[in-house]
């Protein structure tokens, strides 16, 4: 806290010492505003200048601007702004006394009568005026906002007050998860709840948060992903389930991840990844439309129709194309990693061949795939939930969706055979002895509920956070994240 704020923050305790003096309290318990300042504005957007009405409301909000030692106020609430005009022959003297323990940043309620000033000001004449959440802390210069980014972030609540994009963003994010929900529920899928602590780390490739129960004495994880008890769900009968919830990963943070993260999943019964092709695109084309009214956004200067259709390629055709080099011709990871290396890029650490070809896509065609665009067919042996592919052994039934260089989400044809998951999660498991602490442990209840029978279903999972930056125009997820994870502060 700088000298300047502690100076400001001993003069706002004054203040509110004596507001307390006179026996007032400024934290009210409650207080009931009926009208809002976008409403009122509209509903007198015709009011002529100097107009009185003998309409009253009450209004309350935050103090943003304070003029003439009080007589103009500009209230700012959830919907916009209105200018509260507190003369002292229309207040309570006791009122207009309380005027000068106000600062900029107090929450204040005011009630009395709608006029236009003949300045053409919308006001609220107020005829009572009450302090209802005192401010201690000084906010930004209102021309400057919060210009500190680091502050903005750790800082959430004052980045809302201050910079109205920002709050419009996460207002769109909400909006966002609200569509994604009525999208589901119209297709006939059932929202679900599923653990968030795992006894074993599984659903993904990904480093995990380890926490400890006291009671039970054991280790557990924080959820990585839920798939695996979605599928447990889809076995025991439910044939269209969705979940929206929180992931946690023990990885960086960049502009498009954070430690946890909002990830919705899906699967549906007796369907394929092709199923889950036509679900994806249409999927963000809907919250699209019904968060911005267009499925157009504009990326870098260049428009992207979400409702056009998605490109489908392989990544071994995209790597191709990108590099000249094929590597189905490489038969094993060794020869792979000389294919990389032809083309300038360090394989080395990569366990497999799946592994060498995912580091080529992630560094030469990822960035590039501007345009929706569906990644299909991934090598298996870094996909071990999905579906051997029907016509290539060294493939899966997975795909990626990407827009815009990002990766949004992806899908598979659900692995159901319990003998062949079994092998596959025996090498993950030889993979984590290799060094690989992404690779995904041998889950024997899983393989359990697979044993008794688990359809033919498609799968897909979508980062909300990513589609949030996407439809929102932000520059990071930190923008679209309410709270981001930050670096401990010294």
């Amino acid at each position: 806290m700088t000298t300047e704020t502690n100076i400001h923050r001993e003069s706002r305790l004054v203040k509110l010492k004596n507001l307390q003096e006179k026996g007032y309290n400024p934290y009210p318990y409650c207080f009931k505003p009926d009208a809002y300042a976008a409403d009122l504005q509209e509903k007198y957007k015709e009011l002529p200048p100097g107009t009185d009405t003998e309409d009253r409301v009450t209004v309350a909000g935050r103090a943003m601007a304070v003029r003439n030692s009080g007589m103009f106020i500009d209230i700012k609430d959830q919907s916009g702004k209105i200018q509260a005009f507190c003369h002292k022959n229309h207040l309570p003297e006791e009122d207009t006394a309380r005027l000068k323990n106000l600062d900029v940043g107090d929450i204040v309620g005011v009630s009395g009568y709608i006029r236009r000033t003949p300045r053409g000001e919308l006001s609220i004449a107020a005829e009572k005026f009450d302090i209802i959440g005192k401010s201690l802390q000084p906010l930004p210069e209102k021309f400057h906002g919060l210009t500190d980014v680091d502050a903005r972030y750790r800082q959430r609540y004052v980045d809302f007050i201050m910079n109205d994009e920002s709050k419009e963003i996460y207002r769109k994010r909400c909006a966002i998860t609200s569509a994604i929900r009525r999208y589901f529920e119209e297709h006939g899928f059932l929202e679900v709840e599923t653990p968030m602590l795992h006894p074993i780390m599984g659903g993904a490739n990904a480093k995990p948060f380890i926490t400890h129960h006291n009671a039970l004495d054991m280790d557990l994880f924080l959820r990585i992903a839920p798939e695996l008890y979605l599928k447990k769900l889809v076995v025991g009968g439910f044939d269209r389930v969705f979940e929206i919830g929180r992931n946690f990963r023990n990885e960086g943070v960049d502009k498009t991840h954070n430690p946890e993260f909002t990830a919705l999943e899906a699967y549906q019964a007796y369907a394929d990844y092709n199923d889950m092709a036509e679900l994806i695109p249409s999927l963000l084309a809907y919250v699209a439309q019904a968060v911005n009214g267009t499925t157009k956004i504009t990326v870098g200067g260049t428009e992207i129709d979400l409702a056009q259709p998605f490109v489908r390629k392989s990544m071994l055709e995209l790597v191709k194309e990108a590099t000249g080099v094929d590597f189905m011709a490489a038969k094993d990871v060794d020869e792979a990693k000389e294919l990389a290396k032809s083309i300038g890029i360090d394989a080395s650490d990569c366990i497999s061949w799946g592994k060498v070809v995912s580091e080529v896509f992630d560094e030469r065609v990822e960035a590039n795939l501007i345009q929706p665009t569906l990644v299909m067919d991934m090598p298996r042996d870094i996909s071990p939930l999905a579906k051997t592919h029907r016509s290539n052994p060294r493939l899966v039934e997975h795909f990626d969706a990407y827009v815009a260089g990002m990766e949004m989400g992806c899908a598979y044809s659900e692995l159901s055979n319990p003998l062949e998951q079994r092998e596959r999660f025996e090498a993950q498991c030889a993979d984590r002895e290799k060094g690989d602490d992404e690779a995904q442990m041998l889950d024997e209840d899983f393989i359990n509920a697979l044993e008794n029978g688990f359809p033919p279903s498609g799968g897909m999972g979508m980062g909300i956070d990513r589609l949030a930056i996407l439809l929102t125009g932000a520059e990071t997820i930190r923008d679209v994240i309410a709270f981001p994870t930050l670096r401990k502060k010294d």
